[in-house]
């Protein structure tokens, strides 16, 4: 059961509503929202059927929510849910996710090293890009493959956001590493193969920090809407989904990437949704115009990969973009923006 509460709800009457819930033996989620706050009511509805709960004081509307992801779906913020990061530095960028601009994530698939990532830094907050995306752990089919720097990566991405002054994400694959992760990422990352790894999302659910989860090689959208329910129903409300791309019979792209899915997710649920072209593709010529698609179909971000030399990179080259084909993708995606009226 959802209820949202009217605008002028003070804290008092939410306080109130969340104490009786808790009485009536019901798992509590309280969500501040920019528009609304919204309760979330988790046990056997049958208990609320002779429950006044429409009378009780803020209340604005009651829901019956049917579905299994009972945080994530669409009924519990119908104005869409929009994640706020502020600036790094001070009088810098507010970053608004969900909202009408688009958010921009690029960077590298790996950090290999300070300088390329300072200067691939500058190049994403020169383009317009909103956050720095670039990964100090990475998990990697071979175990004989580039593992990423790991730590050592998580202090050059902290000097990145400190000197270039814009936010980043990057993954974050265990639990034993989340505290470090956390310190320095503006927005923490569930890989793909994590999407399905329940002790990592409860742990994150017990953060104030905002998450993006990739959805799984062969998840279905269902099973990705529950992955970000175990981190609601944790407490963390700032749940972005990414899709990036799934499994099929398809062998000349790396994946298949489903943008049917963009419009299901936002009739499913209120979290904004990221389309990842670089992963769903697997070719640095298809990213391009699949983003384009991407923002065509409505999505909230896009995520890519940059790469000075390609040919060099430790991970994943092959859909890297030369720093020149990420500034023509900007500006086209751009275009395409405004002709839904929105920006980037």
């Amino acid at each position: 059961m959802i209820l949202v509460l009217k605008k002028s709800a003070t804290d008092k009457e939410a306080q109130h509503i969340v104490q009786l819930a808790r009485e009536w033996g019901f798992k509590v989620n309280l969500s501040r929202g920019v528009e609304r706050t919204v309760i979330g009511l988790i046990g056997d509805e049958r208990e609320l059927r002779d429950k006044p709960l429409d009378v009780l004081p803020g209340v604005e509307t009651v829901l019956a929510v049917l579905k299994p992801y009972k945080l994530a779906a669409s009924e519990g913020c119908p104005e869409g849910t929009r994640i706020v990061l502020p600036p790094v530095k001070k009088g810098g960028r507010t970053v608004v996710i969900g909202g009408p601009e688009l958010c921009i994530m690029a960077g590298p698939c790996s950090i290999e090293g300070r300088e390329m990532l300072l200067d691939l830094a500058r190049l994403v907050k020169q383009s317009g890009a909103h956050l720095l995306r670039a990964g100090a752990f990475k998990p990697r089919t071979s175990p004989y493959a580039f593992q990423g720097l790991g730590n050592e990566g998580l202090r050059l991405l902290a000097e990145a956001r400190a000197t270039v002054g814009i936010h980043v994400i990057t993954e974050v694959m265990d639990v034993r590493d989340l505290d470090a992760v956390a310190a320095v990422a503006d927005v923490l990352q569930v890989g793909a193969r994590n999407v399905q790894n329940f002790t990592l999302l409860k742990e994150i659910g017990k953060l104030r920090k905002p998450v993006m989860i990739k959805r799984g090689l062969a998840s279905t959208i269902e099973e990705l809407l529950m992955s970000a329910e175990y981190v609601m129903s944790g407490g963390n409300h700032e749940v972005l989904l990414c899709e990036r791309g799934i499994r099929t019979f398809e062998p000349m792209t790396r994946n298949t990437l489903d943008l049917a899915a963009v419009p299901v997710l936002q009739r499913e649920t209120h979290l904004p949704v990221i389309v990842d072209p670089s992963h769903g593709t697997g070719h640095w010529d298809l990213v391009a115009p699949m983003a384009r698609a991407a923002v065509a179909a409505g999505a909230d971000g896009i995520m890519v990969e940059i790469h000075p030399r390609p040919e060099e990179a430790m991970s994943d080259g092959s859909q890297a973009l030369l720093p020149k084909t990420y500034v023509r993708m900007m500006k086209e995606i751009g275009r395409v923006a405004r002709v839904l009226g929105r920006k980037v």
